[in-house]
């Protein structure tokens, strides 16, 4: 079962497959069938076709209403650090158990900044899950509580703080890339000014008639 996913906000009816307009009222279904959570968008019109039995079938697990914002166009792309929002989808589509404590803990960090909100805790097989929503695009985070104790807590936001400067690792490097020497660093970058100096490159000529 993965109990961790991303899905969209959809941009169409599910169920009349018209396309949202921007500012319409739309009504999101979150369901559970087959070991996955299902996320359904409808329009208001088709929503008041089918409230009534909506929220009795019986992989109904929740409901709530939202206003349709148009996605921005798509930013031009730039080399940077991740931020906390962008590692946290990385870490997700991984689908790797490994990331799981991070995941969690980046989501509370984007909860504290009002950048996720929770929409809906759900027990699953005796665990907690949290559905978040992400404001600005519509987005469903479903990320289960791994129970981190206090001893384990410190360990794993250190490791957010690595991710967060390093990205995730890469195979056949280690991680996270060691510090590097300031003074090493300086004697380096001194070492291959000097190499390509003019000066230098006038004294190969002389040597070498």
């Amino acid at each position: 079962m993965n109990d961790w996913n991303i899905q969209s906000r959809g941009h169409t009816c599910h169920d009349c497959e018209q396309t949202f307009e921007d500012g319409a009222c739309f009504h999101t279904l979150l369901g559970y069938d087959k070991g996955e959570y299902l996320r359904k968008d409808i329009c208001q019109q088709c929503w008041e076709k089918e409230a009534e039995g909506a929220t009795e079938r019986k992989d109904f697990i929740s409901r709530w209403q939202g206003t349709y914002e148009s996605p921005p166009p798509e930013p031009p792309e730039a080399i940077q650090k991740d931020n906390a929002e962008g590692l946290l989808r990385k870490l997700m589509e991984t689908e790797d158990v490994r990331w799981r404590e991070a995941s969690y803990i980046l989501a509370v960090m984007l909860e504290r900044k009002r950048v996720l909100k929770v929409k809906e805790q759900i027990k699953d097989e005796g665990a907690r899950v949290f559905v978040y929503e992400l404001a600005k695009t519509g987005d469903i985070f479903t990320i289960p509580d791994p129970n981190l104790k206090m001893e384990q807590l410190e360990q794993v936001q250190i490791e957010v703080a690595a991710l967060l400067e390093h990205g995730l690792p890469v195979e056949g490097e280690p991680w996270p890339p060691p510090p590097v020497d300031p003074k090493k660093e300086t004697e380096e970058s001194l070492e291959m000014e000097e190499e390509d100096s003019p000066q230098t490159e006038a004294a190969q000529v002389e040597t070498n008639p």
